[in-house]
């Protein structure tokens, strides 16, 4: 059973209520925009928490009128108890149905040995780490799969080098190490840019085509790794490429989907996605910032003013205060997934080439109405109490 909306955190309450009530012109990255992105996500988190299967729905949607729940994810599941491991206790087990946040972790990784996807296991060891469960079953899964050899999506290599940052026994058994040094192996230094496939061959028209999240998630495991292992070459690897995603926000923050791997350039803006805007770039730039000793606050802070104001739907917010919820992403107003394609096979004859007229042929308007519990499990770990109350108010480009 999914619940209805409320919002019953007194730390975020107000803040969410303020934002709220606050004029459209005024929504930027300024004072209560943290706050109400974690009011967002607890009572966003409790309503995807399906109390009878004790797990969580891989989204909610809009149909109609109504906001209904649809499928359920492990992967998701994973992501938010990373994002709510150091959040406080209570908040934890009333979005669980008051279900210890350890105990949930600890059910994903009794059923470890019925995953054979190498993300899963990798989020679920990370979860286990973070949360302090024994892992070792999970790790003796992930070994198995051979991440440091085998052909892998790059996102996938990353949250295992992520789990092996929080989990000193995988450093020990040298994993670590192995997964840092493959990473550097694919990074093209001079660009600052990865992958979208490590190892292997991949023949498609878009293997030249990295997305966003090739390049947050090494970004954040290299700042983790390099930082837990003194490594200073996984952490100048991160800082180089939190240098180059920064270079390429869009001219009113946004972080756009799909780059040219053998030039860096840009090859397809659209989607842009809520989870990029408000969590997923900010915690892989205060990662590479922490752990270089950059800044990267104006990046972020533009990224977010494009969240509570875009430009493609004439200043309005992906944050709906009336459902409760942040829809996913703006996007063109086009059949299935065209530009993109259009763009990788345009592409792919030469890098120079790209398809004309895509804004006027399909205009970026778009709205997808869907949340997933994993953006709101990222919004906790890019922005804990802490780091909330602490962030630079106002500062935007």
């Amino acid at each position: 059973m999914v619940r209805a909306a409320h919002v019953d955190h007194p730390e975020t309450a107000t803040a969410a209520v303020a934002l709220m009530d606050a004029p459209a012109g005024a929504r930027s990255a300024g004072a209560g925009t943290i706050a109400a992105l974690r009011a967002f996500a607890f009572s966003g988190l409790e309503r995807m928490y399906d109390r009878d299967a004790r797990r969580f729905v891989f989204r909610l949607r809009r149909a109609s009128d109504r906001i209904v729940p649809e499928g359920f994810s492990d992967r998701y599941a994973a992501i938010t108890a990373i994002g709510l491991a150091h959040e406080d206790p209570d908040a934890a087990r009333t979005i669980l149905a008051g279900e210890r946040l350890q105990d949930f972790v600890q059910r994903a990784i009794d059923g470890a040995d019925r995953m054979h996807n190498l993300g899963d296991l990798a989020l679920t060891a990370w979860a286990g780490a973070a949360t302090g469960c024994n892992t070792h079953r999970v790790w003796e899964r992930i070994r198995a799969l051979r991440p440091d050899t085998r052909a892998y999506l790059t996102v996938e290599v990353a949250w295992v080098l992520s789990a092996c940052a929080m989990d000193p026994s995988a450093l020990v058994h040298g994993l670590g190490e192995r997964i840092a040094q493959r990473l550097r192996t694919v990074f093209v230094e001079d660009i600052g840019i990865f992958p979208h496939l490590i190892g292997g061959e991949d023949a498609s028209k878009r293997s030249h085509v990295s997305c966003f999240a090739d390049l947050v998630y090494p970004t954040l495991a290299l700042s983790q790794y390099g930082a837990a292992a003194r490594d200073r070459d996984a952490i100048a690897a991160a800082a180089r490429c939190a240098d180059f995603m920064c270079r390429q926000q869009g001219a009113s923050g946004q972080w756009w989907w799909h780059f040219d791997y053998r030039t860096g350039r840009v090859l397809e803006r659209y989607p842009v996605y809520a989870v990029h805007q408000d969590s997923m770039a900010p915690r892989a730039l205060f990662a590479a910032s922490s752990a270089a000793g950059t800044n990267y606050d104006t990046a972020i802070a533009r990224g977010l003013s494009w969240l509570w104001g875009a430009p493609e739907l004439g200043g309005r917010s992906l944050v709906d205060e009336g459902a409760g919820l942040i829809w996913r992403k703006v996007a063109r107003r086009e059949p299935a997934k065209l530009s993109r394609y259009m763009q990788a096979a345009v592409s792919r004859v030469s890098p120079h080439l790209r398809a004309p007229g895509l804004d006027t042929m399909f205009p970026p308007t778009a709205i997808d109405f869907e949340d997933r519990p994993y953006h709101l499990g990222w919004v906790l770990f890019a922005w804990p109490r802490e780091r909330a109350a602490a962030w630079p108010f106002g500062r935007t480009a």
